[in-house]
């Protein structure tokens, strides 16, 4: 079957580019062949390659800056090295620069055929992986879920697995972080997305009125109880309620939910007779329910069924990626609401949001955009437009920002060397002094060779 992917073939030796050619052709691919450095340069520049097959000795240069290139140009490029001087130490060095595989001469063509197997399977399972998290982000769009984290993904899945489930939902996580966003994906992923989904904030109804909003009331329950009152359950019927703040729901009340949650009945205040409903219930709190049940202050027995399922919402400080995503959300909302014709953030505004640790997590980044809107004066948000929190803000936790993204301790080495030297202008030996280390440890840190007599101090 022919091979729409694009194949960059380098090999000075024509005898063996020509078998290498007939070999990829009989895989479908249509080789574009060069011999040069330098021609597979302006191969790569001119028409990126899917699959770059390069000789490592090539008679004007190094193959290895071949390999750099073509994951600067196209990190999803398949590359297989061949050498005649193979050796650990060049097969190691290759990989560390992306090579998908790594061939010796003199090259069996059925070992090259199969190395071609291997990377045509790679690109298919690269482009279903892709495929796959392209559905994935789909779907988190259709549930309103914003931004590219890994632990938004983990709760994508989640609300997937669980949306069907009569099973009560305890969400947590610090106030502002979206607790409500996540009970309505819950609601719109489920059956009843065309029910109703009523939400109602316990800390915010006063306790003498939240038994009544709740569970609604009958004429003459007390004295000005003119007529029937519908409570929020039955308004729920068939659909969705959201209790956000359930750590502060009043303890003389929380033995009457317990029961509506074990029988499926609600009775009003005043009546003699129970109604029965089917309510999704999820609850919300930025409380440790754990700690309130400790303290007699939350129905241990009450905690346990409420938190059949639990959703942690975590900070926006610890998951940086969901920063922009969520930035750009509110801005396009925010433009539309102002009548501005405002398209996006420089790219200082843009560092400057995901470099804030954002106490106020979703909510305070939701306002800070709004204001950003409203003091804009150009189509793109500039840094000056942010609010001075945010200008002003200390630089997050390197260590913290490091474990955040998972970084080893060698990319955190080398990154904070090449941030010294960029501070030091570039002079190796202030920078090693000020590192307490050897020049030579400097160069082998960021990945250089020996320039001559290393150990000649550099001028200011």
């Amino acid at each position: 079957m022919p091979n729409a992917t694009p194949l960059i073939l380098v090999e000075p030796d024509a005898a063996l580019a020509d078998l290498l050619e007939r070999v990829a052709k009989q895989r479908g691919y249509t080789a574009r062949r060069v011999a040069t450095l330098a021609d597979a340069r302006a191969a790569l520049e001119d028409t990126p390659a899917g699959v770059l097959i390069t000789e490592l000795n090539l008679p004007d240069g190094d193959g290895f800056a071949l390999l750099e290139l073509a994951q600067r140009i196209d990190p999803r490029t398949l590359v297989i090295a061949i050498t005649a001087t193979g050796s650990i130490e060049l097969a190691v060095r290759a990989v560390k620069l992306g090579a998908y595989d790594f061939l010796s001469k003199p090259l069996d063509p059925e070992v090259f055929g199969a190395a071609l197997i291997r990377v045509t399977e790679a690109r298919r399972l690269r482009a279903e992986v892709a495929r796959l998290r392209g559905e994935l982000d789909t779907a988190r769009g259709a549930m309103g879920l914003i931004g590219k984290s890994q632990a938004l993904a983990d709760i994508a899945a989640l609300i997937e697995r669980v949306a069907d489930s009569p099973a009560t939902v305890l969400v947590t996580g610090p106030t502002g972080s979206g607790k409500e966003r996540i009970a309505r994906a819950l609601h719109e992923a489920s059956r009843r997305r065309q029910e109703p989904f009523v939400a109602v904030n316990a800390a915010s109804i006063p306790e003498q009125l939240l038994e009544s909003e709740l569970f609604g009331y009958v004429r003459g329950a007390f004295t000005d109880a003119k007529n029937d009152k519908q409570g929020l359950f039955v308004e729920a019927d068939r659909g969705t309620l959201f209790l956000d703040e359930i750590g502060d729901f009043p303890i003389h009340l929380q033995a009457k939910l317990l029961r509506i949650l074990q029988d499926q009945e609600v009775r009003p205040v005043g009546a003699t007779k129970a109604r029965r409903v089917d309510v999704r219930i999820v609850t919300a709190t930025h409380h440790n329910l754990r700690q309130l049940v400790k303290e007699k202050r939350f129905r241990e027995d009450l905690f346990y069924r409420l938190a059949v399922i639990e959703v942690n919402v975590p900070p926006l400080r610890d998951r940086p990626e969901d920063v922009l995503p969520l930035a750009e959300f509110f801005l396009e909302r925010a433009a539309k609401r102002a009548h501005r014709d405002i398209v996006g953030f420089s790219q200082a505004a843009a560092r400057r949001l995901v470099d804030h640790a954002w106490p106020g997590n979703v909510r305070e980044l939701e306002n800070a955009v709004e204001r950003a809107v409203a003091f804009a004066r150009d189509r793109y948000i500039g840094e000056d437009d942010l609010p001075p929190s945010l200008i002003e803000t200390a630089p997050r936790d390197i260590f913290a920002t490091a474990a955040e993204r998972l970084m080893t301790l060698e990319e955190l080495q080398r990154g904070y060397v090449k941030h010294v030297l960029e501070r030091l202008g570039g002079n190796k030996v202030r920078a090693a002094a000020a590192l307490g280390v050897h020049r030579r440890t400097i160069q082998r840190w960021v990945g250089e060779e020996n320039e001559g007599d290393s150990d000649k101090p550099e001028k200011d």
